[in-house]
C-alpha cells in the first residue's frame, strides 16, 4: 500500500494517541528530563509544521519541523507505529520534511535523537538520508542521552 504524507492534522484525535504513545515510549527508555519530543501543543507552535502518514484510512506516522531560524531547522517527533515500521514510512515522512524546509528557504536541518539501543535504527535512517553526527546545537546540552544530526539541504559545505 502507498503511504501518503500530507501536512497539517495535529488536532485529528489519532494524532493524539499516536503523539501518547510515542512519548510514553520516549519516557520508557530515556529519562524523563530529556525527552525532548513536542507534545500536541509544542506542534500546534507558530513555526512548526506537522505532518501526518497515512496508508489509506490508517494513521501510521508523524514528523514534524520546527523552524530555528530564517536558515535552519529541527526534525522534531518523527514516530511510526510499531505494526508499521520496516515499510519506509519514516523514509517518506522524512523526504516530505525536507522538501518541505527547502521549500522555506532552510539551508539545514538538525535533530536530536537518543543514544541507547533502542534508537539505532532512528540513527540508521538518517545516516541512510545524508545526516552526520555533529555536537549539540540550540539550547540542548552534551548529556550522555542525546545524539545529534545535521544535514546541508542547500548543497554547500559547512
Amino acid at each position: 500500500m502507498t503511504v501518503d504524507v500530507t501536512l497539517g492534522g495535529v488536532d485529528d484525535p489519532g494524532v493524539s494517541e499516536l503523539l501518547a504513545t510515542h512519548i510514553g515510549h520516549m519516557r520508557a527508555i530515556t529519562p524523563p528530563e530529556f525527552v525532548f519530543a513536542f507534545d500536541s501543543d509544542g506542534l500546534a507552535g507558530p513555526h512548526v509544521s506537522f505532518f501526518t502518514a497515512r496508508e489509506g484510512d490508517e494513521l501510521v506516522g508523524c514528523g514534524a519541523l520546527a523552524q530555528l531560524d530564517a536558515e535552519r531547522g529541527e526534525i522534531k517527533s518523527m514516530h511510526v507505529r510499531e505494526s508499521a515500521r520496516g515499510r519506509g514510512i519514516a523514509g517518506s515522512v522524512l523526504g516530505r520534511i525536507e522538501a518541505h524546509a527547502r521549500s522555506l528557504g532552510l539551508r539545514s536541518l538538525w535533530l536530536e535523537t537518543g543514544v541507547t539501543d533502542h534508537f539505532a535504527a532512528a540513527q540508521a535512517l538518517y545516516r541512510a538520508h545524508g545526516y552526520e553526527a555533529c555536537g549539540p546545537f540550540g539550547s540542548y546540552t552534551d548529556n550522555g542521552h542525546s545524539a545529534f544530526f545535521t544535514k546541508r539541504l542547500d548543497g554547500k559545505l559547512s
